[in-house]
């Protein structure tokens, strides 16, 4: 039988058997919104129309500009089902930066939240979008652009729907330019659908009609994760947060829709986990709650942590060009009888790849040995990921000949498939013609009472060529350079600890929350300069 892998059976099925299965929305001012899958398809498919008759072309792009509400949810689906592109765009990225990747997409038309439009003003005369659409929440007003319930009254009655071909574009993202301009990478819907059923398998994340959803990963970073597709597909109730992401508010939520499965990057859990740790009988969360960590690797002592308050933290790893989740850690049998430090050291790895992702893990020499040691690139193919960035043909060398991502992430593999990140390929530290994780080092410090992050770069070294640096942020009283010595000296030669220990308040991050190493390089690289001891 041929029958298409789109978006649009998604829907049709949430809207069916879930007609009444909520989607809870907080808006700017706190407030909670709800609809329902009955309502979520009916507006898309209104959507839809609204967006031919204002002569969306198949293929072209329609870009948002928006937090995690319902409105939001709309575009997934109902651009897509028009025959167009969603096209998210990151707002915490610079208003330059924004205009330039909104006029490389080719964006025709943008929906945008009411409370951003001071943002869209600091950057809509450098963009070439035809149409503006704002969706109001009552916290602002313009006169300038079109009114998003106003585009919805202009939907034919019952007009027809394009017939979509599963290899249709659906949606694009741009990567959050930890390395250089962000780049665009496209979504079919194939791609789409079968990310959403990798995720919602039991050796997945297990999503599943009974749970309630959050994902404070955005809407605007690589599609949330998948998660606002997959709990569709589905039928689980969904909780958008806004744009009210602090533990507090996201705690609070938990509670009140009784979240089982929350998304989001280490320093969103790492906050959540300093408020349970302060007051741990002030919110009743519903048993088994999960939490989906992703974006950087999460310290060991943050899963433990979080184990003491009942609550599981599995750690997935990806990148936006592989949709993006490319692996996941849960504990397998086949491991065998382990001691409670080796599960927490196994918990803290990338884990396993999903089903229909591969990986391989290659250095000079080619692949590497599955002994838990040899380093390498781990590179991935499958069904999900990407072969080439949008209109940026010079950089297919990020792909092999055959056809393989190069991700950029060194690792090793033990005996059963078990990936561990040692580091990117820019942050491995070169010590005398030995390497030093900084990874390892950072998740090490954070177990450390009192530090709140830590991140590790490598500083030029007259004698050594590089050597690492800790810059932290930590709680009064901070430690002293020899506690943290002799605190890591427990895992760590003597010649892999850190030079030095830099206290500051925070710690530079790209607009998705991960570390931005490259900014700290820059600012240190002559913090050394050849005035510390070599023996």
């Amino acid at each position: 039988m041929d029958f298409q892998l789109t978006l649009a059976p998604m829907l049709e099925r949430a809207g069916t058997l879930y007609p009444r299965v909520e989607i809870v929305s907080r808006r700017p001012d706190r407030s909670l919104h709800r609809c329902t899958y009955l309502d979520l398809a009916l507006r898309v498919r209104t959507l839809a129309g609204a967006l031919i008759a204002a002569g969306l072309q198949r293929g072209e792009r329609v870009a948002t500009l928006m937090w995690n509400h319902s409105v939001h949810l709309e575009a997934y689906f109902g651009v897509p089902l028009a025959g167009g592109v969603v096209h998210t765009l990151n707002l915490r990225l610079p208003p330059q930066q924004l205009a330039v990747i909104a006029n490389h997409a080719g964006d025709r038309f943008l929906i945008v939240d009411d409370v951003l439009l001071p943002l869209l003003e600091t950057f809509i005369r450098d963009a070439r979008f035809e149409r503006v659409f704002v969706h109001r929440s009552g916290q602002a007003s313009s006169d300038h652009y079109e009114d998003y319930e106003a585009l919805l009254k202009t939907a034919p009655d019952d007009g027809p729907l394009p017939q979509l071909n599963e290899n249709d574009a659906a949606a694009m993202c741009y990567t959050s330019g930890t390395t250089g301009d962000p780049k665009g990478v496209v979504y079919s819907h194939r791609a789409l659908v079968l990310h959403s059923l990798a995720l919602a398998m039991a050796d997945c994340f297990g999503v599943s009609h009974h749970d309630s959803v959050l994902p404070v990963v955005p809407m605007f970073h690589a599609n949330a994760w998948g998660f606002p597709y997959v709990a569709t597909l589905v039928g689980a109730k969904q909780v958008l947060p806004g744009p009210h992401l602090d533990a507090e508010n996201l705690l609070d939520l938990c509670e009140r829709e009784q979240v089982t499965l929350a998304t989001g990057v280490p320093t969103v859990w790492m906050a959540v986990c300093a408020a349970l740790d302060k007051s741990p009988r002030r919110w009743r969360l519903a048993p088994g709650l999960r939490l989906a960590v992703g974006g950087s690797a999460p310290a060991e002592s943050l899963i433990r942590r979080f184990d003491a308050h009942n609550i599981r933290l599995i750690h997935a790893w990806g990148m936006t060009e592989s949709t993006p989740i490319a692996s996941i850690c849960h504990l397998s049998p086949s491991l065998g009888e382990m001691s409670e430090d080796e599960r927490y050291a196994i918990r803290a790895m990338q884990g396993t790849p999903v089903a229909f992702m591969e990986a391989r893990v290659m250095s000079q020499g080619g692949a590497v040995p599955w002994d838990g040691k040899t380093m390498g690139e781990v590179q991935l193919r499958g069904p999900w990921v990407a072969a080439s960035y949008f209109n940026l043909p010079e950089l297919r060398d990020k792909w092999t000949e055959d056809g393989w991502l190069r991700t950029g992430d060194v690792v090793t593999v033990n005996e059963q498939g078990y990936l561990r990140i040692v580091d990117r390929t820019k942050d491995l530290i070169k010590s005398g013609g030995e390497w030093i994780s900084s990874v390892d080092l950072e998740n090490a410090i954070v177990g450390y009472a009192g530090i709140r992050e830590a991140a590790v770069i490598a500083v030029p070294h007259p004698q050594w060529d590089e050597r690492p640096v800790a810059v932290i942020v930590a709680n009064e009283p901070k430690p002293k350079p020899e506690e943290l010595n002799e605190f890591l000296a427990k895992r760590f030669a003597k010649w892999q600890l850190p030079d030095a220990y830099i206290f500051v308040e925070e710690l530079p991050r790209t607009s998705t929350g991960k570390l931005l190493k490259s900014a700290l390089r820059d600012r240190y690289r002559d913090y050394l300069n050849g005035r510390f001891s070599t023996a």
